[in-house]
């Protein structure tokens, strides 16, 4: 792995590591963020609502109402991971996570994403993996919520899962269980924020593991969370269009 070079600390600073080592943060750094997410998704859904309040036209469409209160909590999130990276550790935020361009260059990940998403519809196949009533279904009922599902399918969330998961957990439990074994932790949780999509399914849960081990290996080999991420969105870019292109009852406004 070849992660950013760590950075020097400050000098006279008591919140710096006293040695220097990738990655620079701690257990309870990741304990006070995970911490921080339910205030962060509880203080957007009140922003949000009272923005409805304000301007009720606004949010047009089911899926904007839905997905608003997740942007806006994933902004907060992040903020808190951007305090604690330049207010407690004065370290860049992007290159602390290993947004760095792979040496392969971006476009060999992106056409990773969509071969990786063919192979586990074929492991999918295999294990008869049921058909799932998806409730993203309920969502795309509108040209405009179509619109906003697939821009966040294919950009807002691989963004953030892949800083969350691979950049900022993945280093951690790497240093501490090994590469393979820090991989894997890294893919169950990622498995399990998606488990509901699938009203638990095994076997679903069991095949976004596997993408997001791909993922973190990836990652692990390159170094680069932007070349995970960049695969994650043409993965999820695939499935999202053969999810449109198969249904059958897509609404007539299209």
């Amino acid at each position: 792995m070849t992660p950013p070079p760590p950075f020097p600390p400050d000098a006279g600073s008591s919140n710096q590591p006293s040695e220097e080592r990738y990655p620079f943060w701690t257990y309870h750094d990741l304990a006070v963020f995970i911490g921080l997410a339910l205030p962060c998704l509880i203080a957007a859904a009140v922003l949000v609502k009272l923005f409805s309040l304000v301007l009720p036209d606004f949010l047009g469409g089911r899926a904007a109402t839905l997905l608003a209160p997740q942007f806006v909590a994933y902004g907060l999130w992040f903020l808190c991971l951007f305090a604690l990276l330049r207010l407690r550790y004065a370290r860049p935020f992007w290159r602390s996570l290993a947004w760095v361009r792979p040496d392969l260059g971006l476009a060999v990940f992106a056409a990773a994403g969509p071969l990786l998403a063919i192979g586990i519809v074929l492991l999918g196949l295999a294990l008869r993996t049921p058909e799932i009533d998806m409730p993203m279904k309920d969502l795309l009922q509108d040209r405009s919520s179509v619109f906003l599902v697939g821009a966040f399918a294919v950009t807002l969330g691989p963004l953030c899962e892949e800083l969350v998961f691979r950049g900022f957990f993945f280093p951690l439990l790497a240093r501490t269980f090994g590469a393979v074994i820090g991989i894997v932790l890294t893919a169950l949780p990622f498995a399990v924020l998606h488990g509901p999509q699938y009203a638990w399914s095994w076997r679903h849960v069991l095949l976004i593991t596997l993408a997001g081990t791909a993922f973190g290996w990836v990652r692990h080999k390159t170094g680069s969370t932007a070349a995970a991420a960049v695969m994650h969105a043409t993965y999820n870019l695939l499935f999202f269009a053969a999810y449109i292109l198969q249904w059958r009852d897509f609404p007539s406004q299209w």
